[in-house]
């Protein structure tokens, strides 16, 4: 059973197939020069035989991007609705077959079923303004991390983005455990599927997320508040600005919500005008 548990690791080495040898011309200039570049393929994914969505991703961590990807679109409430989960195909094209639960895979055919016809909202793999915005209670209440595990922060996750060291191209999602420990990162050519890979991963490791801070180097729109919200993870740190909808969504669901400017102290956007609390 490919969607087991397996022990929870960092990603320090960029996978091999995550990247590729290219060659450029300088204008002007008739010598070529090599340069990594960020793979990208598509990844069909099927739940129990149904053709669900085709996602454009790095070629890396692919079974924690189905398992954070099936977690945080909400059709499937934890890994135990996950059976099993089989990989195949190579190069651009790549396809994953994912048995579910029974009660899951209802689900998705009963939202299939009461969808009209081409009903689109505009956004990626979401077919109806309910998907857009669903209705998801309100998280318990978590303390603000403190606020020396944000120091240097930019600095400090450079050893979990070997993809974006070595060719750029990429976002990053890692977490920080309730110790103020960096224990885990993973990276995508999307902004989602980075935060679906993390979600994933910690997941299928068992890792507790009581205290714990998503840390996304992306723009932070109201997609990543849902999926870090489905994950349970009380706090989203990210270094780029929040739009207002998901800043609002973080306060009335009870996210903690923080953003870090390249230059100046970190904005706590969730819960609203409570910066001071958050002890150093």
């Amino acid at each position: 059973m490919t969607a087991s548990r397996r022990p929870l690791q960092s990603l320090i080495e960029a996978p091999t197939d995550a990247s590729g040898r290219y060659h450029f011309q300088a204008v002007n200039e008739p010598r070529l020069e090599p340069v990594e570049l960020a793979e990208e393929c598509a990844l069909a994914i099927a739940y129990n035989g149904l053709s669900q969505a085709v996602m454009m991703v790095t070629p890396a961590d692919l079974e924690d991007f189905v398992v954070g990807f099936s977690l945080g679109a909400g059709i499937v409430e934890s890994t135990a609705d996950i059976y099993d989960i089989r990989m195949s195909g190579a190069g651009q094209g790549r396809h994953a077959e994912v048995e579910i639960a029974s009660r899951a895979f209802w689900k998705i055919k009963e939202q299939r079923r009461q969808l009209p016809g081409n009903a689109s909202c505009g956004l990626c793999g979401v077919e109806a303004l309910e998907q857009a915005l669903p209705q998801l209670p309100a998280m318990p209440v978590a303390p603000l991390p403190p606020v020396h595990w944000l120091n240097d922060l930019r600095q400090r996750i450079a050893e979990f983005q070997p993809l974006a060291q070595r060719c750029g191209a990429v976002h990053a999602a890692l977490f920080i455990d309730a110790q103020g420990q960096i224990i885990m990162g993973r990276e995508d050519i999307g902004r989602h599927n980075a935060l679906d890979k993390l979600i994933g991963a910690l997941s299928r490791a068992g890792q507790d997320v009581t205290g714990g801070v998503a840390v996304v180097t992306s723009r932070c729109s109201l997609e990543l508040i849902h999926k870090v919200q489905r994950s349970g993870i009380p706090t989203l740190v990210s270094f780029s600005s929040p739009t207002g909808l998901a800043a609002q969504w973080a306060q009335q669901h009870n996210l903690n919500l923080i953003h870090i400017p390249h230059r100046s102290p970190p904005r706590v956007f969730s819960p609203a005008g409570q910066t001071e609390e958050a002890q150093g």
